[in-house]
C-alpha cells in the first residue's frame, strides 16, 4: 500500500493536523517524506496512532505512550504498569460512582434545592476535602456507592 498523506491520516483516524504533527515532533510518530508540502506516512501510522488514543483513552501521559511505542520494533508494554494504570482507573470509576450517586440523589431530592439536602451537602464537603472515595453518601446502602474492596474496615 502507497504511503498516505497527513489529510487522508488526518480523515481516516479523526486525529486533526495538527495534532499529526506534533505527534512527529513528540516522536510518537514519523513520516515517510513529503509530497509537495503535505506529510507522508506509512500506513501502518494508523494502527500506531489507535495504540496512542487507547493510550490516552486510559490516561497515559504522551511520554508514558512514547516509552511503550519506542520507534524500533513492536510496541513495548510493561505490564505491570498496564496493571498500575487498571487500578487507577478502578480508583478513578470508584470516585466517579459516588459523584453520580451525589448528582441523581441531588436531582431527585425533595429539597427544595441541593444545598438544603443533607446528603448532598455531604457529598459536597468531602469532595471539598478530596475524600469523595473515602465514605459512603448517606442515605445510600455502601454497596450502592462503593465496592467491596473499597468498603472494607468501614463502619456500616
Amino acid at each position: 500500500m502507497k504511503d498516505l498523506d497527513i489529510a487522508e491520516v488526518s480523515r481516516r483516524t479523526g486525529v486533526p493536523a495538527s495534532t499529526l504533527r506534533y505527534y512527529e515532533e513528540k516522536g510518537l510518530i514519523a513520516s515517510t517524506g513529503r509530497r509537495g508540502l503535505r506529510r507522508l506516512f506509512d500506513p501502518a501510522v494508523l494502527e500506531r496512532l489507535a495504540l496512542i488514543a487507547l493510550g490516552r483513552a486510559g490516561g497515559f501521559a504522551l511520554d508514558e505512550i512514547g516509552e511503550m511505542l519506542k520507534p524500533e520494533g513492536l510496541p513495548r508494554m510493561d505490564r505491570a504498569r498496564l496493571d498500575a494504570k487498571a487500578d487507577e482507573l478502578d480508583r478513578t470509576i470508584q470516585r466517579l460512582t459516588v459523584i453520580r450517586k451525589a448528582l441523581r440523589h441531588a436531582a431527585k431530592c425533595p429539597a427544595a434545592r441541593p444545598m438544603e439536602c443533607p446528603t448532598f451537602r455531604r457529598a459536597v464537603r468531602l469532595a471539598g476535602a478530596g475524600r469523595f472515595e473515602a465514605a459512603p453518601i448517606t442515605p445510600f446502602k455502601a454497596e450502592e456507592i462503593l465496592p467491596a474492596s473499597a468498603r472494607r474496615g468501614r463502619e456500616p
